[in-house]
């Protein structure tokens, strides 16, 4: 796992080596076992490595192919590295790295190889015979890559700050990412919050020359699924699960897993138990006070599974007073990712490197809300036969007798013309209501919905997965907002923060093609997770199976009211000097929050003032 950086397009770069050298240190957190540097006249590729296979220094990079036409920058883990090997044996390999299986794979199959590849991987490749870069992105977006064109050049990066730190980009934000970050707390791919700043979608690969930039997909969900319906379903669920994790286990360094005491983090943990001789390692962040400690649910589990478990004792203060470091870490302004960096560093700090993690169980088998709220609603498509004016006049009523943001929703619902999912799913995941941010920035008009314009995109009738179940729709929603776009940006780049590898079993994508072709009937959660916890019937204690899911409940809204409260005012204070917002508007908001209004919770301010911090930090404009 490591920072990759590039710079394609040398003409006007007077020091490409030095350029380079530059935004290798701003990622230094990511790579601090070794960094490199290579150039030609055409390209130049700099990494920082974090070594967790192979940790001999021949694995180090930028890496040449045996007869030195690619050279590979690479951050990501292949996770069948050695079942490729056995197929391209004529290559001359000199290490024992999955690196130089990229190499060998692109000299055997070209671009093509990505189909091979089963990992999470981000990766610039340099061929010096066709004098041609490719960007290689994973299907699922695990990993992350930045790129844009600054005069005649394309340069790119795992993180914005080493992009910053090249001096091309101009340091000025996108006035309609803004928006889209007002309206979810986070800025949905390709755009970025930088402006002329993208990511590389997930599947997708970059492919440049002297003349061309051109984006093209490789991956598609639900085009070619590996599940059987002749096939007992639970075998094929448990089946896909052990195989990730046994893929995911390779590692030439000490490993363990975050252990929550959760469904999924429970699950892992014994698959991992059963694949290994010897005791996991496994850690959970244990809180002195009770309320938000789950030290009695993963210590059952520990037990179970006989793990040599590790508990972070910590203060519901230690989490206040790792804050502004939690902050700092951010390289791209997220409403969530505090919880993340506390974890990740306590983690790094007992000398594990690389950590497993149950991110992605909730998506793939309907562990939100959301997915029986959407399901239930798409019942009643009726509802829209009624005029309009009723419609509203029933959501305004359900809004007044039941107040919060929830009723907000479910009147903005109720006024909508279509019941389809990508109507409706777009409300879900919103923090602030269009109302709210037009007031706020005095804007008459916003930019299109970004969620709902990759709904349009993903599961509407003209895309290549609308034939998926209802619920699969839902899980492919999720995969291409708030997970990519919020859990596994957050999750890399706070891990990253402290030098840790994260793995995600559960995101593995032959298993998440399985998954999704699994009708509703099978899936749907009338209690929780009820398809993955059948498919593991007895696995776990039945406290695990049928407690409250709790997650990382912490005191936001005290905090932001007495402790941060003077850290908050000076951000929104900030933040309402800039054009783009009202001051009146803002702190307005503001003194409602402090004043109890259950419509304003603290997720719906918050993310405001992260956004502010984040533009002081790396001088943004705005």
């Amino acid at each position: 796992m490591c920072g990759i950086n590039g710079v394609f397009g040398l003409e006007k770069i007077q020091e490409p080596k030095q350029l380079i050298d530059k935004m290798n240190n701003a990622l230094k957190h990511r790579g601090p076992d070794a960094a490199g540097v290579f150039s030609n006249e055409h390209v130049a590729l700099g990494h920082r490595r974090l070594a967790i296979i192979d940790l001999d220094e021949r694995a180090n990079q930028p890496m040449k192919s045996a007869d030195g036409r690619y050279t590979l920058t690479y951050n990501g883990e292949l996770y069948n590295f050695r079942e490729l090997k056995e197929q391209l044996k004529k290559y001359n390999f000199h290490s024992e790295s999955d690196t130089e299986v990229i190499l060998a794979a692109f000299s055997e199959w070209g671009i093509d190889a990505l189909k091979h590849f089963n990992g999470m991987f981000a990766f610039a490749i340099w061929d010096d015979w066709e004098e041609q870069l490719f960007l290689c992105r994973d299907r699922i977006g695990i990993k992350p890559l930045y790129y844009a064109q600054a005069n005649n050049s394309l340069v790119f990066s795992s993180e914005l700050r080493a992009l910053l730190a090249s001096e091309l980009i101009p340091r000025k934000a996108n006035p309609k990412s803004i928006t889209d970050y007002m309206r979810y707390a986070t800025v949905h791919a390709p755009e970025t919050i930088i402006s002329n700043v993208y990511t590389l979608l997930p599947g997708h690969y970059l492919h440049v020359t002297d003349t061309s930039i051109t984006s093209k997909k490789y991956f598609q969900f639900g085009k070619n699924s590996e599940f059987d319906p002749a096939k007992d379903i639970s075998l094929q669920i448990r089946e896909g699960l052990y195989r990730s994790v046994e893929q995911r286990l390779v590692a030439d360094v000490e490993y363990g897993a975050f252990l929550s005491g959760g469904i999924d983090s429970s699950l892992l943990v014994g698959i991992m138990s059963d694949l290994r001789p010897g005791k996991v390692n496994t850690f959970s962040v244990v809180f002195e006070e009770e309320a938000f400690s789950e030290a009695k649910y993963a210590g059952m589990v520990a037990e179970k599974f006989s793990s040599q478990h590790n508990e972070i004792k910590l203060k519901i203060q230690d989490l206040l007073d790792v804050l502004p470091e939690a902050l700092g870490a951010m390289d791209h302004p997220s409403g969530d990712g505090p919880n993340s960096y506390l974890v990740s560093k306590k983690t790094r700090e007992q000398g594990i490197k690389m950590a497993i993690s149950g991110l992605g169980g909730d998506e793939l088998f309907g562990g939100y809300d959301l997915f029986k709220y959407c399901a239930s609603i798409s019942q009643k498509k009726w509802v829209t036969s009624f005029p309009l004016f009723l419609r509203k006049m029933a959501g305004s009523l359900y809004a007044n007798v039941r107040s919060g943001a929830g009723s907000q929703k479910v009147k903005d619902v109720l006024v909508q013309d279509y019941f389809d999912l990508e109507y409706i799913y777009p409300n879900m995941r919103r923090v602030l209501r269009d109302d709210d941010i037009l007031k706020l920035t005095g804007e008459n008009q916003l930019s299109q919905n970004k969620v709902f314009q990759i709904g349009q995109q993903e599961i509407s009738y003209e895309s290549e997965a609308f034939h998926l179940p209802y619920l699969s729709k839902i899980s492919l929603l999720e995969f291409n907002t708030y997970m990519s776009n919020v859990l596994l940006r957050d999750t890399d780049q706070m891990s990253m923060a402290s030098a840790l590898e994260v793995r995600v079993p559960f995101l593995d994508h032959h298993f998440v093609d399985l998954v999704l072709a699994i009708e509703d009937s099978v899936k749907y959660p009338h209690s929780p997770k009820k398809l993955l916890v059948d498919a593991f019937d007895g696995f776990l204690p039945s406290e695990i199976v049928n407690r409250r899911k709790m997650g990382f409940t912490f005191p936001w809204k005290e905090w932001m009211k007495k402790d941060l409260r003077q850290f908050c005012e000076e951000k929104l204070q900030a933040l309402s000097a800039r054009t783009f917002i009202s001051e009146r508007e803002l702190m307005g908001l503001w003194k409602r929050f402090l004043n109890g209004d259950e419509y304003i919770t603290w997720s719906r301010i918050w993310h405001l003032i992260v956004l502010e911090d984040w533009l002081q930090k790396n001088s943004i404009e705005a």
